[in-house]
């Protein structure tokens, strides 16, 4: 789900787009392969999701909304972030609750 890179944390995510608000709802997946699973109030159209996603995420980890990036999976639900600025020790310890 998190890996460290020389500019900041990727971070996997799993997007369930339409839903009643915006919400770390768990971890879909085990191991390796496991995605942060977030429902996005956005509906998936003409990049509505992913920019809300930008923006939680933005709101999430205290970083500006340029300072995120989806890398892959721009038109999947599944997408990897990568998150600017910010270290595998900070990201994990925001997301501890929700993991």
């Amino acid at each position: 789900m998190l890996r460290a890179t020389a500019a900041g944390v990727t971070l996997a995510v799993r997007a369930q787009p339409g839903a009643k608000k915006t919400a770390i709802t768990g971890v879909y997946g085990e191991g390796a392969a496991a995605q942060l699973k977030i429902a996005v109030q956005a509906p998936p159209l003409e990049g509505r999701a992913n920019s809300a996603l930008i923006a939680f995420l933005a709101e999430t980890f205290d970083l500006p909304k340029n300072g995120i990036e989806v890398i892959s999976g721009e038109l999947s639900r599944s997408k990897v972030f990568l998150l600017r600025g910010v270290t595998l020790t900070e990201v994990r310890a925001t997301l501890a609750p929700y993991c």
